[in-house]
């Protein structure tokens, strides 16, 4: 059995809880050990599980917890060097075990593989984290995705997948001119379209599950990021994560083949 849990996803931090009976991992901290804690307890999820946590980049809304989190729950922080040397020196753990792309981790009975990405950060990663057959995806901050998210993407049973903006949304929002750009480039984030078609034509033939990740407040509505999806529900579940509150806990009870890739 494993349990997955979006606490927070959006540009005001994200935290996801991937965990089975004995162990569980957190990706990303990027609201205080007070809200992650909060957020754990509304959903009765053990914090003395989580054995591991792991910063995808450098950006506040992923890292800013991640100094005390590491602390309070006395356990590795994992990141690459670049997110480390990037980092703002108060968000930085007070030590950290280096990851390096597709070099696993192995934390209890989880395997959790670094997968480098395209976004505008030093060095960053998304993760896949596999137990028992089972492959779970944090993929998010995602300007472009390129083979290697691609491949790790085909290996999973669920993911956590940025649908960040609607384009027309960002075409005509009140952001200035080098910020959309910034957002529809190659080191951006994903739009609703972008993330479907990467979705439809690269997901596992077994995907159970995508939870809609990191939508934009001011460029995007739930409501947009479902209708793109819709074509999907054919095949699996679609659901939606909260910027403010945990989302539901989505649990895989059976162990699933695992494609080649």
């Amino acid at each position: 059995m494993v349990e997955i849990c979006a606490l927070a996803s959006g540009s005001n931090g994200n935290c996801y809880y991937i965990g089975n009976n004995e162990d569980a991992i957190l990706v990303d901290a990027g609201l205080s050990f007070k809200q992650i804690l909060r957020r754990m307890e509304d959903k009765q999820l053990d914090p003395a599980k989580v054995k591991a946590l792991f910063i995808t980049h450098e950006h506040g809304d992923h890292i800013r917890g991640a100094r005390v989190t590491g602390k309070k729950l006395d356990i590795p922080v994992y990141m690459t060097d670049g997110t480390f040397k990037a980092a703002f020196r108060t968000w930085q753990p007070i030590s950290y075990l280096p990851v390096q792309d597709n070099d696993p981790v192995r934390v209890g009975s989880l395997t959790i593989f670094p997968v480098l990405k395209s976004h505008d950060a030093l060095e960053p990663t998304s993760f896949r984290i596999e137990h028992e057959g089972i492959s779970i995806g944090v993929f998010t901050d995602i300007g472009e995705p390129c083979e290697n998210v691609k491949y790790h993407l085909r290996q999973c049973h669920v993911l956590f997948l940025e649908s960040n903006y609607d384009q027309q949304m960002l075409k005509e929002g009140p952001y200035p001119y080098y910020l959309k750009a910034r957002i529809d480039s190659t080191v951006g984030h994903l739009s609703n379209r972008q993330a479907f078609e990467l979705a439809s034509e690269h997901a596992h033939p077994e995907l159970q599950c995508i939870f809609l990740s990191h939508l934009s407040a001011e460029n995007n509505s739930p409501e947009l990021a479902l209708n793109a999806f819709k074509p999907m529900e054919r095949r699996c579940l679609v659901k939606m994560t909260d910027r403010f509150a945990a989302s539901e806990i989505y649990t895989l009870r059976h162990q699933t083949t695992v494609s080649p890739g």
